[in-house]
């Protein structure tokens, strides 16, 4: 915003405030419940490092957190339509036909055992098995930016086989244990029900498994996930003969075959990577769904690190003919969860969770969404507008003409 008035860019920030305070007026009741939640989401927005209740009390100039936490607590209100709202404005401000759908998972680190979901389990965010909850979140990725648009808790077993833990943190009756590729399928299947457009799903190897790739098939949707070294690929149906583990194929692979490729423009520039693609099988869209037709093919792709030569790799399912440039670009788009991740818990609080209960999870992380998804729109709307200053120039430079 170079360039713009402080009156133009404070207004570029209260237009959409004021649009997403309108839009979530309707899942309160009452107005001074809604009107909290419009302060919630001023205290998630504003400059304070840490988003704890007090915090947000401080900034909304409350004499303590009571009314910040009843938002998450005691009131009754549906995270899920909030859910629902942010999707449909992230959707509304990002669309566009060839955008991906990336699922991927982050923890929070916590304390004791009253917090829903928690446990001793892995997280990348820590890099190691530590005592958290797990959320599973699906991002909308676009030329326009991104923003998350579904999210789920991770509900270990230990919880989901103790009855007590579940009603004490709330949980509604009948959720019973969910893997988190479950957990992304539903996410997948929602966003199709409302009609979000999409062309792909990326996701790491945690749901590159078998009901995620047919789910996917069924949807008519291409795919780029990643998977274990050790998973067993196969080609056939007039394809050149490849067998053996993912790594297997990798170490036989003809060193011609390799093509050093961007996966999208990073904080250092182009992330290169040597890539190899092995297609496998070209398949009837109709096997899967009667109202799909043409070829399809189902690929293994290739990752290799320039400095070290670490290897990845990721089952591809894509229209015949569809190029290695755009699976790598594809792959490439899972940096965008990874960074909205950072963003939302370092600039909004997303980890600054303060209750319990299975409500409040899904209502603070539903709120940051919100935050992420207008942030975002100023983005994207910023990024198209032109400044007066080179308007002026190209008029000027037309009338020289």
């Amino acid at each position: 915003m170079a360039g713009a008035s402080i009156e133009t860019t404070l207004e570029l920030w209260a237009s959409p405030l004021r649009d997403v305070k309108a839009r979530i007026r309707p899942l309160f009741t009452q107005a001074r419940v809604a009107a909290s939640a419009g302060l919630f989401l001023d205290g998630l927005l504003g400059d304070e490092r840490r988003k704890t209740g007090w915090m947000r009390a401080e900034a909304a100039g409350d004499p303590g957190p009571w009314r910040q936490q009843a938002i998450l607590g005691r009131g009754r209100w549906d995270a899920d339509a909030l859910r629902d709202v942010v999707r449909d404005y992230a959707v509304e401000r990002l669309a566009a036909d060839d955008a991906v759908l990336v699922i991927d998972e982050t923890g929070f680190l916590k304390q004791g055992k009253a917090s829903c979901g928690v446990g001793r389990q892995y997280t990348g965010s820590a890099g190691k098995i530590t005592n958290c909850q797990i959320g599973v979140f699906a991002a909308y990725v676009s030329g326009h930016g991104h923003a998350f648009i579904d999210r789920a808790l991770y509900l270990p077993k230990a919880w989901t086989d103790s009855p007590a833990r579940m009603t004490a943190a709330h949980v509604p009756d009948g959720t019973g244990f969910a893997t988190k590729p479950a957990l992304a399928v539903r996410m997948v299947e929602r966003a199709i029900a409302a009609g979000v457009p999409f062309a792909w799903v990326a996701a790491d190897s945690v749901y590159g498994v078998g009901d995620v790739e047919m789910a996917l098939r069924r949807a008519g949707k291409g795919c780029v996930l990643g998977v274990s070294s050790n998973r067993h690929f196969r080609a056939w149906h007039n394809k050149p003969p490849v067998a053996g583990t993912a790594e297997e194929i990798a170490g036989h692979a003809d060193p011609s075959q390799w093509q050093r490729l961007s996966a999208g423009d990073g904080t250092k520039g182009a992330r290169l990577h040597d890539w190899v693609y092995c297609e496998l099988a070209d398949l009837d869209a109709a096997e899967y769904n009667d109202a799909w037709t043409g070829l399809w093919t189902r690929g293994l792709l290739i990752r290799r690190n320039i400095a070290d030569g670490e290897l990845a790799f990721f089952s591809t399912w894509c229209p015949a003919g569809t190029g290695i440039e755009m699976l790598v670009k594809v792959e490439g788009h899972r940096w965008a969860i990874e960074d909205s991740f950072e963003t939302a818990k370092n600039e909004l609080g997303l980890d600054h969770n303060e209750t319990r209960s299975w409500h409040g999870w899904h209502r603070h992380v539903s709120l940051v969404m919100l935050a992420f998804a207008m942030m975002a729109a100023i983005r994207h709307h910023a990024n198209t507008q032109t400044p007066q200053k080179t308007r002026r120039l190209a008029a000027n430079t037309s009338h020289r003409r």
